[in-house]
């Protein structure tokens, strides 16, 4: 984290410096040294862009050192096939949402890092991104109305969406989905949602969501 840090500030600096040196080279009419230094400026401009987009997206991120909890959540029926899900995070007011269907997924953006930017030694971080409700017959996922609400929370400046978009530029990142299995809604039930560095895994937090899931695993083998 100092690394990275200290990196931005100097390439900051390397910035305002080369563009002082452009604008006095053509003011001097020194065209050739105007060009390198221009070109140095582009250079550190970007290295400071890039440095100052990983920083913001590091603290508006969660950081993931091991698997961790992220999430709880419970669902109340409102119809037979219509549930209120409770969506409870650590230091953040609770959210409610509508999900049609009998089961529901949740998603996460994962960012983790590969050389050369594991020498910068930042942990992989993560940011709940979606949450989402189906049902169970294929025909009824095909004709029903489906439910989908985002969980991210909106930044102009997101490492994981420049990353996935322009991978090229951003090398040493892996920016990914990670999804928790389908597992079914029912009234009462409440599951914890803990994530790895790859995925979200969803697991039981009551007597309703265990018996939930034990019939509906009887169901698919």
């Amino acid at each position: 984290m100092g690394l990275l840090v200290a990196i931005s500030l100097v390439a900051a600096f390397l910035t305002f410096h080369f563009l002082f040196r452009t604008m006095l080279c053509v003011r001097r009419g020194r065209i050739i040294r105007a060009g390198g230094s221009g070109i140095g400026c582009l250079v550190s401009a970007a290295i400071a862009g890039a440095g100052a987009m990983l920083l913001l997206s590091y603290f508006s991120y969660g950081r993931l050192t091991e698997e961790q909890l992220v999430s709880r959540i419970e669902f109340r029926r409102i119809s037979p096939e219509e549930f209120q899900a409770r969506l409870m995070i650590a230091g953040t007011d609770d959210r409610f949402f509508i999900l049609r269907g009998n089961e529901w997924q949740m998603d996460a953006r994962i960012v983790t890092w590969k050389p050369p930017m594991t020498i910068l030694g930042l942990d992989p971080m993560y940011q709940l991104d979606r949450l989402s409700g189906r049902y169970a017959e294929i025909d009824r996922e095909q004709h029903e109305a489906r439910t989908v609400h985002s969980l991210a929370m909106d930044s102009p400046v997101d490492v994981w969406k420049f990353a996935r978009r322009f991978p090229f530029l951003m090398p040493g990142i892996d920016a990914h989905y990670g999804t928790a299995t389908y597992v079914p809604m029912v009234n009462g039930a409440r599951y914890d949602v803990s994530l790895s560095r790859d995925a979200l895994i969803a697991r039981p937090a009551n007597d309703q969501a265990r018996a939930a899931v034990g019939d509906w695993s009887a169901t698919i083998e």
